[in-house]
């Protein structure tokens, strides 16, 4: 191994720590915030608001497919039920849990054309200089070197990562890779709708895009922009030109929209769309407060309320998500957890940011560069004993939001949705 190899495997390598923190117990009542509701209302004349697409169908499921209590999942999942790794995989991928790791999120840029509340701090955040930042070939090689090693699934993310200029030429580099099977993005749609027919035949089969509120003035308000009926023109034709299913992300928080979680879930009706419910998460510069979470839990009683038919349906062990389905509707629901019943035992993803630096677990703190290595000529073999010794110190969960909330991480623009 070459010499400045070892030299930066020695000062790069992060130390993550051993200590474990599992979830607090939670309170059981919640105070109420109220936000003044605009009456402005969506464009009713959207296809994704007014026009359906797919033939409604009924699905049969079998009673023990769900909880007695829909809403009544275990957050003690137990590191036994971790996916493992398979023996043809890298040991680099596998943590001390046992927890294979085949997801990896790469942020492709940290700048953003919104400044969405719970993600950017209000003064906005200090960028990376561009010389600071992955090139295109930087990026392609340590994909190269995780796909090599047994990850199976990339997701690009930002920042907004369409407005990097070179957006299509890296879907089209990492979709070749052998051993691909899903190149995934995470957008705000601002300009997915006329940048969409290309990516995807430069091989993105996977598009995740973030709306947290259907109504045009408080879009504008919750985003410090306007753009809400480009967004909906991006979701029209992501399902028109074949994605299925459409992921819509929303990070509902009370007293500004959960009082649109059944609108939200209307768009599920007649399109192949996946509406997401994301639990409100803190991190740096979004004022994150216990107060402003609406937990799963909660959600989830209200759409069943509306919709008694909601049935659960089979998750994969690595999915971040708990999935649901009502009768008839084309779509599905989904809830994203991560603050009330975390999903730590059988998480699979990594991430790298724009600027180099990988990070094991999304919550935690510490990082090592893997950009510095590089550019000092550390040969792949070095990169993944680097990666390698990052994977093994991941903690077996996080600290839990009440932690999370004092505890120093990036804003979430500079990590990557």
């Amino acid at each position: 191994m070459q010499r400045s190899t070892l030299k930066y495997i020695k000062q790069h390598i992060a130390t993550l720590g051993s200590q474990v923190h599992l979830l607090p117990d939670l309170p059981c009542s919640f105070s109420m915030v109220h936000f003044v509701h605009s009456q402005s209302a969506p464009n009713i004349n959207s296809p994704l608001l007014s026009g359906g697409i797919c033939e409604p169908q009924r699905v049969n499921h079998s009673q023990d497919e769900f909880f007695s209590k829909t809403y009544a999942t275990s957050c003690a999942n137990m590191l036994s039920e971790a996916p493992q790794a398979s023996a043809p995989l890298s040991d680099m991928l596998v943590d001390s849990f046992g927890r294979m790791h085949t997801y990896l999120r790469i942020s492709l840029t940290e700048r953003c054309n919104l400044r969405c509340q719970y993600c950017m701090p209000a003064e906005g955040v200090e960028l990376t200089p561009n010389s600071k930042l992955l090139s295109q070939g930087e990026i392609i090689r340590l994909a190269n070197l995780f796909v090599t090693s047994g990850v199976d699934k990339i997701r690009l993310t930002g920042g907004e990562p369409t407005i990097r200029p070179d957006i299509e030429g890296i879907c089209l580099q990492l979709s070749n890779l052998n051993g691909l099977r899903t190149l995934a993005m995470t957008t705000n749609g601002l300009v997915l709708a006329r940048k969409l027919p290309k990516l995807k035949e430069c091989g993105l089969n996977s598009v995740n895009i973030s709306l947290d509120t259907l109504v045009p003035a408080k879009f504008e308000f919750m985003t410090r922009r306007k753009g809400f009926e480009r967004v909906l023109e991006s979701i029209d034709t992501a399902v028109d030109i074949g994605y299925n299913p459409v992921k819509v992300n929303c990070v509902v928080m009370r007293g500004i929209n959960d009082d649109e979680i059944h609108d939200f879930v209307e768009l599920t009706r007649d399109k192949p769309i996946n509406v997401r419910f994301i639990e409100f998460m803190p991190f740096d510069g979004n004022v994150w407060n216990f107060k402003k979470l609406v937990p799963y839990a909660e959600m989830l009683d209200r759409v069943l309320k509306q919709h008694k038919d909601l049935r659960r349906l089979q998750d994969h062990p690595t999915d971040t998500a708990k999935n649901f389905k009502i009768d008839g509707f084309c779509g599905t629901v989904s809830f994203i957890t991560s603050m009330t019943e975390h999903f730590c035992a059988g998480c699979n993803r990594l991430r790298l940011l724009a600027d180099g630096n990988f990070k094991v677990c999304l919550f935690g703190p510490s990082e090592v560069s893997l950009r510095d290595p590089i550019r000092s000529g550390v040969d792949d073999n070095g990169l993944r004993e680097i990666i390698g010794a990052a994977v093994k110190r991941k903690k077996a969960a996080h600290a839990g939001m009440f932690d999370l909330a004092k505890t120093s991480n990036r804003p979430m623009i500079h990590i990557g949705g």
